[in-house]
């Protein structure tokens, strides 16, 4: 029997009890890691396909070696890798570990989200982690960061925002969330620019300015200044190892800030959700 409890929801049960009444915490939790796997297969499909401007919805998955269309059973996340050894059962190709990444990172995203996401937000944290995922191995990877990802960034942080405005029954979240991109925005461009008229050349990515401006769209303007913290940290952390691994370091090294920024921007979001 369930019973009724007041919740922040303003209904009789609050989602956690629904949850657990309907849903055992088990099979929840596999639910999560199965959805979110497939979605970082996607994800690395997406990672491979987008640099070359090829369709991410047309076209079946092959091997990027011999062209063989791959089979369902090796389209299996995370399973078929493990089970092929990451290579090609046809011509021994490489199935680089971008691929495995990404599906493990999907799926670690979805259980992180039912278990640690404050409630009612474990859809967007979901959908915020995946979206962060693709765009942080973009810029590893290639030192990019698409328009057009970064505008559904922002555009479903927006909705998110809108859909906790009607919720509260305030304007609140809006504008916290507004002030958040216009800082995260402003912040990132105006460094650059003073970096451009001092040193004479770039020394920040076009694409970081925006991905940070819709980050604050859904983290607000104390989580700009967090995440801003954070990724500098990872990055002198990142600047250190490659010291250490006695790797060159110059003052045009580039690393990929857009990366630093994701791996900060959904933790926060975990403990603090929405602004």
């Amino acid at each position: 029997m369930l019973h009724c409890s007041k919740s922040k929801w303003g209904l009789g049960l609050t989602v956690t009890e629904i949850n657990a009444a309907l849903v055992p915490f088990w099979l929840l939790i596999s639910g999560a890691a199965v959805l979110g796997a497939v979605i970082g297969s996607f994800l690395g499909a997406t990672l491979a396909r987008l640099p070359e401007q090829r369709s991410i919805v047309r076209g079946r998955s092959a091997c990027d070696g011999c062209g063989r269309a791959l089979t369902v059973g090796e389209l299996i996340p995370v399973i078929s890798w493990i089970a092929l050894r990451g290579k090609c059962r046809t011509c021994g190709g490489s199935i680089g570990a971008w691929q495995l990444a990404c599906e493990l990172g999907g799926a670690a995203i979805a259980v992180g989200a039912v278990l640690f996401a404050r409630e009612g937000h474990a859809l967007a944290a979901m959908v915020l982690g995946w979206q962060l995922l693709l765009l942080a191995m973009l810029d590893m990877r290639h030192l990019w960061l698409p328009r057009l990802l970064v505008a559904w960034l922002a555009m479903s942080g927006i909705a998110v925002v809108l859909a906790e405005t009607w919720r509260l029954q305030s304007l609140d979240p809006t504008v916290v969330s507004l002030a958040g991109g216009a800082l995260g925005f402003g912040m990132l461009w105006l460094i650059a620019r003073v970096y451009l008229k001092a040193r004479g050349r770039d020394g920040m990515g076009a694409g970081d300015p925006p991905l940070l401006g819709a980050i604050g769209l859904w983290l607000g303007p104390l989580g700009v200044v967090e995440v801003m913290l954070g990724a500098s940290i990872i990055g002198i952390a990142a600047a250190i190892v490659m010291l250490v691994s006695k790797r060159s370091i110059a003052a045009d090294t580039a690393l990929p800030l857009g990366t630093c920024l994701a791996a900060t921007a959904w933790p926060l979001f975990l403990l603090q959700g929405p602004g």
